[in-house]
């Protein structure tokens, strides 16, 4: 029988507790041996959205930035946390969309987490630079999101190889409606009368938009809310709203209203009168179980407000006549 030496029994039996805590923590993230579904958490629902549908049966996704909830000024509390903490791997947009949580991702990051920012390493696509950093607004261009899908279905593959070559097909399929979508929104766009094709919004979330489908885009905040908008900007829109006689602006769901009525007004006072087109979603989706709850149906949604409120034709119901009727 062999005898361990006293003092080597002693410190196998108190080993530093960093030291087992790193231990769990590298056996947490070894990929060789996944157990479905496996849990991926995502910052933003356009992300979740893909991300469940490639990922389908083999993953649970869940969003941390929901409905009517503004990425910008989101703070995590600690379910969030917890929610990142048990991920097996993280999904994040990138570009300081997530501004508050950008040393939390990093930690993650650095812990060995499997953490994926969407936007970034996307061939032949052009990032549109901002006053400080680049706008994060990607998924407002459909073709920007199908490089995204792609890129998810990448990043899956070599999380889980076993199922990579399904994760691509679902991605295939994705890639697919989605250009028919990017279809639906250059016609439609494309019916607006010239001139009027002037997008106003609450804040400026809709360059990718503007730059994709032909429509001048003119946000009153900047690229983050977290800028606020000066009296000067709200008049120089005002001025703008009167000379180019612009029918209609736009709030969205994740901002608030009151520079827009404030425009609106100020229009007023020099006889123009503007209505409010529609609300827009920018940075966060319709309810959950809706079609508007959907990234398809976030874009279709936005494209047939747009459309329909700035002179443009098109239907009611938008591309696959499942628009919820007033939406």
């Amino acid at each position: 029988m062999k005898v361990f030496p006293l003092k080597r029994l002693m410190a196998a039996l108190f080993l530093p507790p960093l030291l087992l805590i790193s231990c769990v923590k590298k056996k947490d993230q070894d990929t060789s041996r996944i157990d479905y579904p496996y849990h991926i958490t995502a910052t933003t629902g356009m992300i979740a959205d893909l991300v469940q549908e490639i990922a389908g049966e083999q993953a649970k996704v869940t969003t941390l930035i929901g409905e009517g909830i503004d990425p910008h000024s989101f703070r995590p509390g600690k379910s969030d946390i917890d929610a990142l903490e048990v991920a097996h791997a993280i999904f994040y947009n990138g570009h300081l969309l997530e501004g508050k949580m950008g040393e939390i991702l990093a930690k993650q990051r650095t812990e060995g987490k499997f953490v994926v920012p969407v936007t970034e390493e996307l061939p032949g696509y052009e990032i549109i630079g901002g006053t400080s950093h680049a706008d994060p607004h990607l998924w407002m261009d459909v073709t920007a999101w199908t490089k995204v899908a792609s890129r998810i279905a990448e990043r899956l593959a070599k999380f889980d190889p076993a199922n990579g070559n399904l994760y691509k097909s679902r991605a295939a399929q994705l890639v697919n409606r989605l250009q028919v979508l990017d279809g639906y929104a250059r016609h439609s766009i494309g019916t607006i009368p010239t001139n009027q094709r002037y997008l106003v919004t609450a804040h400026d979330a809709f360059s990718y938009l503007g730059r994709a489908y032909g429509i001048e885009v003119q946000g009153i905040q900047g690229i983050s809310t977290e800028s606020e908008a000066g009296v000067q900007e709200i008049e120089t829109l005002v001025s703008f709203l009167v000379e180019k006689k612009i029918p209609a602006v736009f709030v969205e769901s994740s901002v608030s209203d009151k520079s827009v009525r404030a425009l609106i007004e100020g229009a007023s006072a020099q006889g123009h009168n503007v209505k409010i087109g529609g609300e827009l979603y920018s940075d966060a989706m319709g309810s959950p179980g809706t079609y508007e709850g959907t990234y398809e149906g976030m874009i279709d949604h936005n494209i047939t407000v747009i459309t329909r409120a700035l002179g443009g034709e098109a239907p009611a119901g938008g591309l696959k006549g499942k628009l919820t009727p007033g939406e």
